[in-house]
């Protein structure tokens, strides 16, 4: 089915660029604007000088304010063994595949600078990797004592939507956590405060190139006496939609990743960007990305998300038709069944940032 591959190059050509880059504007648009040129489109774009007048852009950088503010505050911290929490990894002998979808170890009601210790200490070389990514409208519940070093929402946003977040949403990390491709039923406006974001994207139309498949659901659990995690098959059993590509293999596993999945490998080039301290990367929904993040001088990353409810319109019944087809690839040979096929049912993936 070559009409795919063409529909990857059209949208490029007609809408989003060959250039692998986002556009960048330097003040926020109007509602008309951004509604116009970018959210009708599902184009994504880079805003700057949105959120200078945030008093969190001078104050969350100290760790000294974020604990004196949230001392009274308990919050919901996510440990992996890794930092690669909502993602892929070796499941369980019992498992009926060798691949399961890890969901974190959630400490619950976690006093906040007990967390943010937890956070600044943890690494890829201790017992855990730890990352306050509670996504329940964390921000005005865990972190309502925050409330007045931002904005509640973004007003040229809201009212080029015609409404305001359903859910406003603090991540707190540092270095070692990633997320994993997946897709949002939201429009996402991502700013970041502290440290910087390392995003991949891929629009909706580039969904065969992301090997979306059935993964059986797991779930980490962490004991603080052993220092060890234990990973356990959800039960009852149920199964998950993922994306199956790492973009970043493993030198020695390089190979063997571009041959399982060609599709990602050798099409089009990612879209790239990095979201750095003050500005908004507006993400539109149902577009794949894949997150790594650098930290500020104290070791943290620190972003606030508002999540728009999608318009689930014509565009959407436009993407659930491409991906219920079954498409091979014509960039590569015939590769192994289990390799090339694709899940025509993938549902909604899980959302996690």
């Amino acid at each position: 089915m070559k009409e795919i591959e063409e529909l990857w190059r059209e949208v490029r050509e007609l809408s989003l660029g060959n250039n692998g880059n986002i556009e960048r504007l330097e003040s926020p648009p109007s509602s008309l604007d951004l509604l116009r040129n970018f959210i009708n489109p599902n184009k994504p774009c880079i805003i700057s000088n949105a959120i200078n007048h945030w008093p969190a852009l001078s104050s969350w950088s100290h760790h000294s304010y974020l604990s004196h503010s949230l001392s009274s505050s308990s919050v919901s911290l996510h440990l992996t063994p890794t930092g690669l929490a909502d993602s892929l990894t070796t499941a369980p002998p019992s498992s009926p595949s060798p691949l399961c979808f890890a969901s974190a170890h959630v400490q619950h009601h976690l006093p906040f600078p007990q967390a943010l210790h937890l956070i600044t200490s943890s690494s890829s070389s201790s017992a855990f990797v730890a990352y306050a990514q509670q996504q329940n409208d964390c921000f005005t519940t865990e972190y309502s004592a925050l409330a007045n070093d931002c904005d509640s929402h973004i007003p040229w946003a809201s009212h080029a939507i015609g409404a305001m977040p359903e859910a406003v949403n603090l991540w707190i990390g540092n270095e070692h956590s990633q997320t994993s491709f997946h897709k949002d039923h939201y429009e996402n406006f991502y700013a970041v405060v502290t440290g910087e974001k390392h995003f991949l994207l891929l629009p909706p139309t580039d969904v065969h190139r992301l090997y979306i498949r059935q993964y059986p659901a797991a779930t980490y659990t962490y004991s603080s006496d052993t220092g060890e995690f234990d990973l356990k098959l959800d039960e009852p059993t149920r199964y998950v939609p993922w994306c199956s590509v790492d973009p970043y293999p493993s030198p020695e596993n390089k190979d063997e990743e571009i041959s399982k999945f060609p599709l990602y490998f050798n099409g089009p080039k990612p879209f790239q960007c990095t979201v750095k301290a003050g500005e908004i990367l507006y993400l539109p929904s149902m577009w794949f990305h894949h997150v790594r993040q650098s930290p500020d001088d104290g070791g943290l990353t620190i972003a606030v998300n508002y999540w728009y409810d999608m318009q689930f319109d014509i565009k959407y019944a436009y993407f659930n038709f491409l991906q219920s087809l079954h498409y091979r690839s014509t960039l590569s040979p015939i590769l192994h069944e289990k390799v090339t096929e694709e899940t025509s049912d993938s549902g909604a993936l899980a959302s996690s940032q």
